[in-house]
């Protein structure tokens, strides 16, 4: 995974030269965002079990066949292992935010993901679904729009990291499809 500073410094020591000009400055507002970066993070990891769930809810009134006999949320089981895959791509996309990032998100999450959901009979689109209502929500949070916070979320504007977060999402979504 490379941070902001370390793809940077390693583009700049693949070229032998030092760190400056457009790099530099966009190393300085990275830094200067910094603060809007970690309250958007804690906005989403402090009210992630209310996304993820409410995620998954959403999936499943728009598709209630899932709860059914013979669903993939039907039994305990399988609607605990929903949960837990909607809550690591969640983690993913949270880490991928704070380090400026998607590396993280593609490397560890993303590699692979259609073929097991496909392995295991899981439709894509449910899945895809669940993301897309992960993502407004989180964007929400970040945007300071969202009615369900549990605490303060980044002051100003934040749309330029509301878009990188969304951005994140659309990757998962693009690797379910």
């Amino acid at each position: 995974m490379l941070d902001a500073f370390s793809r940077v410094v390693t583009s700049a020591d693949s070229k032998a030269a030092y760190v400056g000009g457009a790099d530099l400055q966009a190393l300085k507002k990275f830094v200067s965002e910094g603060n809007k970066r970690l309250d958007a993070v804690n906005a989403i990891v402090s009210n992630a079990s209310c996304i993820v769930s409410d995620a998954v809810s959403g999936m499943i009134c728009e598709n209630p066949a899932l709860i059914s006999p013979s669903g993939n949320c039907y039994t305990n089981r399988r609607m605990a292992a929903c949960l837990r895959d909607a809550e690591i791509i969640l983690r993913y996309v949270s880490y991928s935010l704070l380090s400026g990032d998607s590396s993280v998100l593609e490397d560890r999450c993303l590699g692979g993901l259609k073929e097991t959901y496909a392995s295991l009979g899981v439709p894509a689109a449910g899945n895809a679904r669940a993301v897309g209502i992960m993502k407004a929500t989180c964007v929400a949070f970040i945007n300071n729009t969202s009615n369900q916070k549990k605490l303060s979320t980044p002051a100003g504007d934040c749309s330029a990291l509301a878009s990188e977060c969304a951005g994140y999402f659309d990757k998962v979504t693009s690797a379910l499809a």
